[in-house]
């Protein structure tokens, strides 16, 4: 049985393997003629404990990713991608990107930005294989 994907997320960290997640992402949005949501979560996490601090420091990363997710969204679009959403959220990855709504298909680059959780799946990726309620792609 064939699936027709409407809705394929990507999540991107900008690190190597997202931008290769990305890619394939795109061809697929083209193939199936479906909406690309383009997802980069900041882990609130991994910042300090002052609070006053985090806050201003996730406000400008958000505003910083923002840029660089839009840059992908102008590149999706030339590569004929009919309708691109650019969403930039903060808090936890694996809970975030497990929850998207109205996604059929996630795709996600198997290892991340982070080298300590980095051993052969990315505990990121490795949470949402296990978690998602959609189709998942990872891409090396």
């Amino acid at each position: 049985m064939a699936t027709n994907y409407k809705t394929i997320a990507v999540a991107i960290d900008f690190s190597q393997q997202s931008l290769k997640a990305f890619e394939r992402a795109v061809k697929l949005a083209i193939e199936y003629g479906a909406t690309l949501q383009l997802v980069n979560v900041i882990d609130t996490k991994s910042f300090g404990a002052i609070t006053a601090y985090d806050l201003k420091y996730a406000e400008k990363l958000k505003e910083e990713h923002f840029s660089k997710i839009a840059e992908l969204k102008k590149e999706a679009l030339a590569a004929q991608v009919t309708e691109v959403e650019a969403i930039v959220e903060t808090g936890s990855p694996k809970s975030i990107l497990t929850q998207l709504p109205g996604v059929d298909l996630l795709v996600c680059g198997a290892t991340g930005l982070n080298q300590l959780e980095k051993m052969v799946l990315g505990s990121v990726a490795e949470r949402i294989v296990r978690m998602a309620s959609c189709d998942v792609l990872l891409v090396r």
